[in-house]
């Protein structure tokens, strides 16, 4: 593979400069934090995630402010010490299984990584997951409490349980054989066996994001606010790419226990966001949103879209030898690198115009990295594990970037 012009070391980089007093801040169009945002959990864990892979590279540089992250989710802020839990941000104290996703999968990365305490951020992020939560009978994640974990919203979320999927199975394999690990595979399996397996493939690989408190579909959700951030309306081409990839995930952390029809979820749901998404308004690249008769919705092309299906590619190619998926991943990325690289910064525009402009209707500025670190990182042909620290684990160098 020749050398990207995307470069880990300066994505680490940024990474490392975003931090701020109590966490990592939002950063702008110049790479520069945002001095006017609040501190927000997701965006201080995933970077502190980001430097926990760059200390598994052998990056020295990222100790230092990887220290930071896990102390400023150990005792900054942003945890709340009389309730439990962390808050949304400095400004919302609501308690979202999407951050909390975050938190766990920074202490799952720390530990790997073996910084002063990671396995204490992991342990306790654990027990706020599983205790606030994880519904067992469900087998899915509970979405949003209020500060004072009293009362529970109504919303359930396909998005937060997808990275609840993520953040577990990195948890189990930081925990090693701690009797948990294996809990937590199993409840992984059972949020991705009623996503993939039954709710998107009941609906011909079209995955549903909302669901009521009983976890029945919403599929009429944000259609007044279909560029919602977190929550659009309509399917989600980016997000059936993640699925995608994390059965391969935890196909692989499962070994000879996982089922058959991983595999094969993974390769329709990864075929239907491909064929189904591309170009689906004439316009080279994938729309935001489509409804569902695949009709494109939100059509801005935003970059976490682009990476997740490089990355969810390259590991089907890993994973099932199928050269077509290795060569749309290269396709893909080269797509990315013409248009959404931004040489000033190292990073990528967040967000782009169906022709090419940079635009911030969704996102403003280059908030963080943990899409672009990941999908460089997963293109590289390393063993694929159940989470991407595992497969960093004892690589020295790293030789990437």
């Amino acid at each position: 593979m020749t050398r990207p012009a995307t470069e880990l070391d300066r994505l680490f980089d940024l990474a490392a400069r975003a931090a701020v007093p109590g966490g990592f801040g939002y950063l702008g169009t110049t790479g520069a934090v945002l001095p006017d945002r609040p501190l927000q959990t997701w965006i201080t864990a995933r970077m502190t995630h980001v430097l926990g892979l760059a200390a598994l590279l052998g990056r020295s540089a990222a100790d230092g402010p990887l220290r930071h992250g896990v102390a400023a989710l150990t005792g900054g802020p942003l945890r709340d010490g009389r309730h439990g839990g962390w808050r949304a941000a400095e400004d919302d104290g609501t308690k979202g299984a999407y951050p909390h996703a975050f938190v766990v999968l920074a202490g799952a990365t720390a530990t790997a990584a073996g910084v002063e305490g990671g396995r204490d951020l992991l342990d306790a992020a654990l027990g706020v997951w599983q205790d606030r939560f994880w519904d067992d009978d469900a087998g899915l994640p509970v979405e949003e409490w209020d500060a004072a974990f009293t009362r529970l919203a109504d919303y359930r979320g396909a998005n937060a349980t997808m990275h609840g999927v993520e953040a577990t199975l990195a948890a189990a394999d930081a925990l090693g054989d701690d009797p948990r690990a294996g809990r937590l595979r199993a409840q992984a399996l059972r949020s991705t066996e009623r996503v993939v397996h039954g709710f998107a493939r009941d609906r011909d690989w079209r995955l549903p994001e909302h669901f009521t408190a009983g976890w029945e579909p919403l599929p009429a959700y944000n259609r007044a606010e279909p560029a919602h951030p977190f929550r659009p309306y309509g399917v989600t081409v980016g997000h059936q790419f993640e699925w995608a990839r994390l059965c391969l995930h935890l196909r692989a952390a499962l070994d000879d226990g996982a089922p058959g029809w991983l595999l094969d979820d993974a390769a329709a749901l990864f075929d239907a966001a491909a064929t189904r998404g591309w170009a689906a308004d004439g316009h080279e690249g994938f729309p935001y949103t489509l409804d569902w008769d695949d009709r494109p919705v939100v059509g801005q092309r935003m970059h976490w879209v682009v990476c997740e299906a490089v990355a969810a590619a390259a590991v089907l190619a890993d994973v099932a030898g199928q050269a077509g998926a290795g060569a749309l991943a290269a396709r893909w990325w080269a797509h990315g690198e013409a248009r959404f690289a931004d040489p000033s910064t190292g990073s990528w525009h967040h967000e782009l115009t169906p022709s090419g402009e940079v635009a911030t209707g969704t996102w403003a500025g280059q908030p963080d990295v943990y899409h672009l670190v990941q999908a460089l990182l997963l293109q590289e042909g390393r063993p694929v594990r159940g989470s991407v620290a595992a497969a960093l684990a004892g690589v020295p160098g790293g030789g990437v970037g």
